[in-house]
């Protein structure tokens, strides 16, 4: 489609220039017969408009190439591959070829490159030996894989575009300096626009005002590993969230003060926070308090996904018999997992309940927060000579009401 309409423009000026190429030669030769040896005002105007044709034709022509070679070489649709034309314009092949050449020898695949032309068309005239591979080099002598560096430029491709040693290399080394390197190339992975960031402007800032509340270090460290975006908010507003979530009852010495400002960071975060408190509210119960205690003992619990919550709270509720509001006292307990912890623990001590080998007021926490270790031990070996089948239980190979059958 691209060929056929670059053709059509072609001819068509082709035509419109040639007619009037030659109106203007028969006139300049009229002119010279009858020995009027000064060219006119309209022939000097002829010459003007002959040479502006001229240059469309050129220009057209080259924008034409680029989009061939955006289509063809680069994966580009039509559509994508005329607009960019407009905005990068490609000589000849063989730089842009080097360029593509450079990104698939370094794991890029033939859509991330796409990915990556698309965002930043300018990428295609950059020296490949001098500008784009050191920066490649030095990925991955960071430890990235060659997967996740072609996931990393695809998504960021701005990282390419930017100095390594004025902006690259002094972000690497200023967050080298507060999180170990595995943690950066962590970083580099799921917030790699911090590599891009001015520090001084927010991140510094802000890492200060949460040591001025004497957050440990560690603290900080996991904030930044973790939750990068939080740190890159503007300093005012992010002043104001650090107030925030001191007023509702969180600690800057602990770990939950961090997984707070994650959960109310942000329009989407905040709609995930408010979604789950009426999901609490409405469909089990909780009161406004139950809903700010659970968030104040587990964070986490207020980002969940909706479907996670109804099925934990499915579970244990109308499954397991417990109290709704009693899990506002346990939150954590909605965090596990429902396969891997939750249903097998669960099991366990259905079976128990049912044989009378333990009360009926056992706590959720007593069954669902030790380590695996300490709840064989005081739910299944010390029980087992009772019981035979609890491990089969435990481990999903039995089901509760073959139990009851085989005892």
């Amino acid at each position: 489609m691209v060929t056929m309409l670059s053709l059509y423009s072609f001819n068509t000026r082709l035509r419109l220039g040639g007619s009037i190429f030659s109106c203007t030669f028969a006139s300049t030769a009229q002119r010279f017969v009858v020995g009027d040896r000064k060219p006119s005002c309209t022939s000097l105007q002829n010459l003007v408009i002959r040479r502006s044709i001229t240059s469309e034709i050129s220009a057209a022509n080259k924008h034409d190439f680029t989009a061939t070679y955006l289509i063809n070489s680069c994966g580009l649709s039509p559509e994508d591959a005329i607009s960019l034309s407009s905005k990068v314009e490609l000589q000849s092949p063989h730089g842009a070829d080097s360029v593509l050449a450079l990104l698939s020898s370094h794991g890029l695949s033939a859509t991330q490159i796409s990915k990556l032309v698309r965002s930043r068309p300018a990428l295609l005239l950059a020296d490949p030996e001098n500008t784009l591979l050191p920066k490649l080099e030095f990925f991955s002598s960071l430890g990235v894989s060659r997967e996740d560096l072609g996931r990393i430029l695809s998504f960021n491709p701005h990282l390419l575009s930017r100095s390594l040693e004025n902006q690259i290399i002094p972000s690497y080394t200023f967050l080298r300096s507060l999180i170990s390197r595995e943690n950066v190339i962590a970083v580099l992975k799921r917030q790699s626009w911090i590599f891009l960031e001015n520090h001084s402007k927010k991140v510094v800032p802000n890492i200060g005002l949460l040591r001025e509340l004497g957050m440990p270090q560690s603290c900080i460290a996991l904030l930044l590993a973790h939750n990068t975006q939080v740190l890159m908010y503007k300093h005012e507003q992010f002043d104001a969230l650090v107030g925030e979530v001191k007023e509702m009852g969180f600690d800057p010495k602990k770990s939950t003060f961090v997984t707070a400002m994650r959960a109310l960071c942000g329009k989407s975060s905040r709609s995930i926070w408010n979604r789950n408190r009426e999901i609490y509210k409405r469909s089990w119960g909780w009161s406004e308090d139950d809903v700010v205690s659970a968030f104040r003992k587990n964070p986490q619990c207020m980002i969940l996904s909706e479907k996670k919550i109804m099925q934990v709270m499915d579970f244990l509720v109308n499954k397991m018999g417990w109290s709704s509001r009693l899990i506002a006292t346990c939150p954590v307990a909605l965090c596990f997992s429902l396969e891997k912890r939750i249903i097998p623990r669960c099991s366990v001590v259905k079976v128990l309940l049912m044989e009378g080998l333990v009360d009926e007021d056992l706590s959720l926490a007593y069954v669902l927060l030790p380590a695996e270790n300490k709840f064989l031990e005081r739910f299944v070996t010390r029980y087992i000579d009772q019981v035979p089948q609890l491990s089969s239980v435990y481990d999903g190979k039995l089901d509760i009401k073959d139990v009851r059958l085989c005892h």
